[in-house]
């Protein structure tokens, strides 16, 4: 069976513990970008990430952009949003249909 997970700082993440989402506390790109690896390898199909390290990772998200499985969606952390999920939404819409669809 497939797992899901969240990364993150403490503050944004743990409330996903409460129904059932694994949690991995990241501050950092670096930690961030080992545990999203070992995510990855190790079944995890969907994996929340924090849109601020979700920015500082854009090289080895849009390597795993490519594959199926995991599906990595950036999410507003509690300092708040920056667009990145909006955009990576944006971004698959029109890959998939061949425009956007969504104003500028």
């Amino acid at each position: 069976m497939y797992k899901i997970a969240a990364i993150g700082d403490k503050d944004s993440v743990y409330g996903f513990a409460s129904i059932g989402l694994s949690i991995f506390p990241e501050d950092d790109a670096e930690g961030a970008s080992r545990t999203l690896r070992k995510l990855a390898e190790n079944g995890y199909a969907v994996i929340y990430v924090t849109e601020y390290l979700a920015s500082q990772l854009k090289a080895e998200l849009e390597h795993y952009r490519e594959l199926p499985i995991p599906a990595i969606i950036p999410i507003p952390g509690v300092t708040g949003n920056n667009g990145m999920g909006m955009k990576n939404v944006s971004k698959s819409v029109e890959q998939a249909v061949g425009s956007d669809i969504l104003p500028d």
